[in-house]
């Protein structure tokens, strides 16, 4: 166990984490030069083309120092802010953590919560400072900056580039003398904590973990505490770039256990092994992910429907922080709605459905929780607009707000200032980290920064502002239901809940946008928002119309009017039978309406 060094690596988004670890396993020799290339930890399409992390990785580590052998386990994890689930899981299951800082950018958002989840889990931080092989780099001023974070000195700070390989030897070197070995009674009954889960469709589904204390070997009969069911360990072992098997592992050991689990529902991240005859107490300390997105998913075609099912369950094992229940729409027949933990996230799941699964999916406007006070005394949690109840039995509506921290550069402040406080949001405090940056913390209804936020606040500040936040307790709102009604037929899934001052804007923008996008039929379409029985706003999308009197020459005016008042007749039939088909187009439009 002395030899055993568990660690992730945190950072924000960008600052060059997945590329320092392709130097580690280099220069361990974990990975040969053939199978060697960028991000080789990113092992999702969707990581390697968008350049981002989405899942944690773990690898094991061979390294030699002074003559002694050591084992070190790498966590490589997500640096943006909807995946920072991922990121507590992966510390839970580490006594280390490499704090990765870009020398260029300095300290951003992100990089302030992933130190504060770790210092929380009494890691031992080892500051790193990389991208120092850039002409643009500031070391000195960004030295400065960790200092003042995280009070350590000048000389604990490692220079490093993760394209280079300047300071890799430093960084090993500090892992081996910094990090604490893991603390377990090998004789003690097993704990072991699953922090992640896989599905193959061969072998079944496998299950990562981290032993606390006692041992397990192949063939032992084991049990999941939370989900009580029991299993034979078929095949359990260390995680190289593939797996490797192995007949024992002991305390500290990270590892995976194959025991041929069909159904998803069965594993549970955060759940404990232990073994059927001698079992320990499950390990506490895992936090219930909390959604903050929610929107319905749902197939193109109605009969795909069990196949959603099928491939939801399977995600959800790869990516714990995805919730689902089955609900049903008007327009969109049956489906899901889904909790998210950001948009981009939503994002995410969206396109690998799309990836992995072959699956088509619509989906609809994302909105967030509210909590609706009844008249009658009692609480109702929405999580979509048509589940609101009527506004006669309504007391009062709270919404969630989030306390957000936004780090920028200080030319920026002006502008950053004006966006939150056009998303109806509060200053709390603002102060300067450095003369050149400050820290601003808002209270913000969550609401607000639900559709477009990130996107803008990284457009006005040119990419230098970063931004996290935390949930700050729910507060009573002036909200209302706005309605999408075609042809007096309202579609559900437009519906959307927003604040009274924004209703009429938003309500005008939506009726243009769809006025767009909606194909012309052979009549006209009505397109009109409406709050309660009151219309703010209509479009209308003209019919396609036939020349019926392009034949008809010369003659009294009686005859043009016979064939008009046929065609209008044909048209009006046609109103009656004919439905108007909103385009997939039409639902994600909402989301950039500007």
């Amino acid at each position: 166990m002395e030899n055993i060094r568990n660690f992730c690596i945190i950072a924000h988004i960008d600052h060059g984490k997945s590329t320092l670890a392709d130097r580690l396993l280099e220069h361990t020799n974990t990975i040969g030069e053939r199978d060697m290339h960028d991000q080789v930890l990113d092992s999702m399409d969707l990581e390697q083309e968008r350049g981002i992390t989405i899942k944690s990785h773990a690898i094991q580590m061979d390294f030699v120092h002074n003559d002694q052998k050591y084992k070190l386990n790498l966590i490589d994890t997500p640096g943006h802010v909807d995946f920072s689930y991922e990121v507590s899981r992966s510390i839970a299951a580490c006594e280390g953590a490499l704090l990765i800082i870009d020398a260029t950018q300095g300290i951003q958002a992100q990089t302030i919560s992933n130190l504060y989840l770790a210092i929380e889990h009494d890691l031992e931080i080892i500051p790193v400072l990389n991208k120092m092989d850039l002409p643009n780099a500031m070391p000195e001023v960004v030295e400065d900056q960790i200092i003042d974070l995280i009070g350590c000195d000048h000389e604990d700070i490692i220079r490093a580039s993760g394209k280079t390989g300047e300071g890799v030897e430093a960084i090993l070197d500090a892992i081996i003398h910094k990090i604490p070995q893991p603390k377990g009674d090998p004789e003690a009954p097993l704990q072991a904590l699953i922090f992640d889960s896989v599905f193959n469709s061969f072998r079944g589904i496998i299950a990562y973990f981290k032993i606390l204390n006692g041992q397990i070997r192949k063939k032992d009969m084991v049990k999941f505490i939370a989900t009580k069911k029991e299993y034979d360990a078929d095949e359990i072992g260390v995680l190289k770039l593939g797996l490797a098997p192995r007949d024992l592992l002991g305390p500290g050991d990270v590892g995976y256990i194959i025991s041929g689990i069909k159904t998803a529902k069965e594993v549970k991240v955060g759940d404990t092994i232990t073994h059927v005859k001698n079992p320990g107490v499950a390990i506490e300390g895992f936090e219930e992910v909390k959604p903050m997105v929610f929107a319905g998913v749902y197939p193109i075609d109605a009969e795909d429907y069990e196949d959603l099912r099928a491939a939801m369950d399977k995600l959800q094992l790869n990516d714990a922080s995805l919730t689902f229940e089955p609900e049903s729409s008007a327009a969109l027949g049956f489906g899901f709605r889904c909790g998210f933990l950001g948009l981009l996230h939503m994002e995410i799941i969206q396109e690998r459905l799309e990836r992995e699964f072959d699956m088509n999916v619509i989906t609809t406007v994302p909105n967030v929780s509210y909590q609706v006070h009844m008249t009658d005394g009692s609480l109702q949690t929405v999580y979509n607009p048509s589940g609101m109840p009527t506004s006669t039995t309504i007391d009062e509506i709270d919404e969630p707000y989030i306390r957000a921290n936004i780090i920028t550069a200080s030319e920026f402040i002006g502008a950053v200032m004006n966006l939150c406080l056009d998303k109806r949001g509060e200053l709390v405090s603002q102060n300067y980290l450095t003369a050149e940056r400050a820290e601003l913390v808002f209270n913000i209804p969550l609401g607000e920064i639900v559709f477009d936020f990130y996107d803008k606040l990284k457009s006005i500040s040119k990419g230098y502002a970063s931004f996290d936040y935390h949930m700050n307790g729910y507060r009573p709102a002036k909200l209302v239901r706005l309605d999408i009604l075609l042809n007096g037929e309202m579609v559900d899934a437009l519906s959307t809940l927003i604040h009274f001052d924004n209703a009429y804007p938003f309500g005008r923008r939506m009726c243009e946008k769809l006025k767009e996008l909606i194909p012309r039929q052979q009549f006209d379409i009505a397109i009109q928002a409406a709050i309660g029985a009151k219309i703010i706003a209509r479009e209308t999308v003209k019919a396609v119309r036939k020349d019926v009197t392009a034949k008809c020459y010369g003659g009294d005016i009686t005859r043009k009017r016979k064939l008009l008042e046929k065609q209008k007749k044909g048209k009006k039939r046609m109103k009656q039978v004919g439905n108007v088909e909103v385009p997939q187009k039409a639902f994600l439009a909402v989301l950039k309406l500007d």
